[in-house]
C-alpha cells in the first residue's frame, strides 16, 4: 500500500528538520533516537519519524545499531580517517573532471557561490558559535560552493557519493566549531580553490583541495581528542 503524498511530504519535512538539527550539533554525536521522544519532539507519527531515520541512515548522518534502534553517527578517529582518506581520493579527481568539463556556465556559478560564501559570516570572522542560524547559514553557503565546484564533472553518481561524504564531514566540521575549533585559513583556501578553477588548473586546484581537506581533518582531529 503507496503513503498517501500528504504522510510523504510530512517525512520529508521531518528529516530535513532533523538534519539540520543534527548538522546544527542540537542533536549531539553518539546520542541515541528514541522513536517516541522524537515524534514528540516533531509533532508526527512514529511511522513518519521510522522513515525520516531510514533516510537519514543512508545519508550517513544516523546509525542503526543492533537492539538498540539509531543513533547520531558517533564521533571516532577511525571515522574520520576513512572519511578523509575518501575525500581525498574521490573529490580531487572529481575537481579535476569538473574543470576539464565546466564551461563559462559553470565559472559563473563558482564565482556566484563563492561570492554568497564569502558574504557569509563565519566562526573565524566572530559569528557566534552558538548562534544556529549563522552557523546554518555558512555551512549551506559552504556546501554550495565546494558542490559548485564539482558540479560540472557530468557524472550524478560521483556527485551522490561526493555529497555524502559532504554532510559526513560537515557533521564534524559544526561540532568542533561549538568547541572553538576553527579553521582561520578557509577563507584563503576556499579563494585559491577559485583562482586554479577559472585558470584552468586542474592539478594545481586538486592539491589545493587536498590540503584544505587535511587541514578541516587536522582540526576535527583536535576536537574528537577534546570530547573524548
Amino acid at each position: 500500500m503507496k503513503s498517501s503524498p500528504a504522510k510523504d511530504t510530512m517525512a520529508i519535512a521531518v528529516r530535513d528538520k532533523m538534519r539540520a538539527d543534527i548538522l546544527g550539533a542540537r542533536l549531539k554525536p553518539g546520542q541515541r533516537l528514541m522513536f517516541a521522544e522524537l515524534s514528540e519532539r516533531y509533532g508526527v507519527s512514529v511511522g513518519v519519524t521510522r522513515e525520516a531515520l531510514t533516510w537519514l541512515s543512508s545519508q550517513g548522518l544516523v546509525k542503526a545499531t543492533a537492539h538498540q534502534g539509531y543513533m547520531v553517527t558517533p564521533l571516532t578517529m577511525a571515522e574520520l580517517d576513512a572519511l578523509t582518506e575518501a575525500r581525498l581520493l574521490i573529490e580531487s579527481e572529481v575537481l579535476k573532471l569538473s574543470i576539464r568539463n565546466g564551461d563559462t556556465e559553470w565559472e559563473g556559478l563558482i564565482i556566484a557561490a563563492h561570492h554568497v560564501l564569502s558574504r557569509t559570516p563565519s566562526s573565524a570572522e566572530g559569528s557566534d558559535p552558538n548562534d544556529d542560524a549563522a552557523q546554518d547559514a555558512w555551512a549551506e553557503a559552504h556546501a554550495a560552493y565546494h558542490e559548485a565546484l564539482l558540479s560540472a564533472c557530468g557524472n550524478p553518481r560521483l556527485m551522490q557519493i561526493v555529497r555524502t561524504l559532504s554532510e559526513e564531514a560537515a557533521l564534524y566540521r559544526r561540532w568542533s566549531i561549538s568547541l572553538g575549533h576553527i579553521n582561520h585559513q578557509a577563507a584563503a583556501e576556499h579563494r585559491a580553490l577559485l583562482e586554479h578553477c577559472l585558470a584552468r588548473e586542474p592539478e594545481e586546484a586538486a592539491e589545493a583541495l587536498r590540503q584544505h581537506v587535511s587541514h578541516t581533518r587536522q582540526m576535527l582531529m583536535e576536537y574528537i581528542t577534546e570530547a573524548q
